[in-house]
C-alpha cells in the first residue's frame, strides 16, 4: 500500500504543479477550497440525517455541529490560505520537503484503503440494487458519507505535496491579455473629436 501512496502522491503532485502553472494557485488553495467544500457536505450530511433521528438524538447532532462549527471559526477558518501558502514557499525556498509526506502516510493510507473498500459497497448498491429508488433518504447518506471520505482523502493527499515557487499563471496572463486595458480605450481615435 506504501507504493500505491507513493505512486498516488507523485502523480497528484505533478498536477498540482500544472495547475499551479496554469491558474498561479497552489494546492494549499485547492486543498483549502475542498476543505470548504467537505464542510459544507459534513452540515449537509447532518441536516438530512438530523431529519431521520428522534428528538434526542435531534439535540445531540445540533450540539455537535454548533460545537464542531465553532472549533472550525477558532481553527482552520481563522488562518487565511496566504499564510500557509507562504509558510510553504518558505519550506520550498530552503530546499525542505513537505514534512507531511512521511507524518501523514499512515493516516492517507487509511483513508485511500477505507475510500477503496467502501467504493464497491457504494457502487453494489446503487448499480445492482437499485438501492436509490427504494430508499431515497438513506441513500443520500450514503452518498455524502462516502463523499466526506473521498474529499478527505483527496484533501490529505494535496497537503503532502510540494507548491512550485509563485508563478502568476498562464491563464491569469491569458485572460489580461484578451481583455483591452482602459488606457488603450482611452486614447483618441480617427473617428472621435480632439
Amino acid at each position: 500500500m506504501t507504493y500505491l501512496d507513493s505512486a498516488i502522491l507523485n502523480i497528484l503532485e505533478r498536477f498540482c504543479h500544472w495547475f499551479q502553472r496554469l491558474t498561479g494557485r497552489t494546492n494549499v488553495w485547492l486543498a483549502a477550497q475542498l476543505t470548504n467544500l467537505s464542510v459544507i457536505v459534513y452540515f449537509v450530511w447532518a441536516g438530512v440525517s438530523f431529519w431521520r433521528t428522534d428528538a434526542a438524538l435531534r439535540v445531540a447532532v445540533g450540539l455537535f455541529c454548533a460545537g464542531l462549527f465553532y472549533v472550525l471559526t477558532q481553527t482552520v477558518l481563522r488562518v487565511p490560505i496566504e499564510a500557509h501558502e507562504n509558510a510553504a514557499y518558505q519550506r520550498v525556498a530552503k530546499g525542505f520537503r513537505n514534512p507531511r509526506r512521511v507524518c501523514d502516510a499512515l493516516m492517507r493510507t487509511l483513508f485511500l484503503t477505507l475510500s477503496l473498500v467502501l467504493l464497491v459497497p457504494v457502487l453494489f448498491l446503487y448499480v445492482n440494487l437499485r438501492v436509490h429508488i427504494a430508499l431515497a433518504g438513506y441513500s443520500v447518506i450514503v452518498l455524502l458519507s462516502y463523499s466526506l471520505v473521498g474529499l478527505t482523502t483527496v484533501v490529505l493527499y494535496l497537503l503532502a505535496c510540494d507548491p512550485l515557487p509563485p508563478c502568476a499563471g498562464r491563464l491569469g496572463e491569458w485572460l489580461r491579455g484578451s481583455v483591452p486595458s482602459r488606457e488603450l480605450s482611452k486614447r483618441p481615435t480617427l473617428d472621435s473629436p480632439t
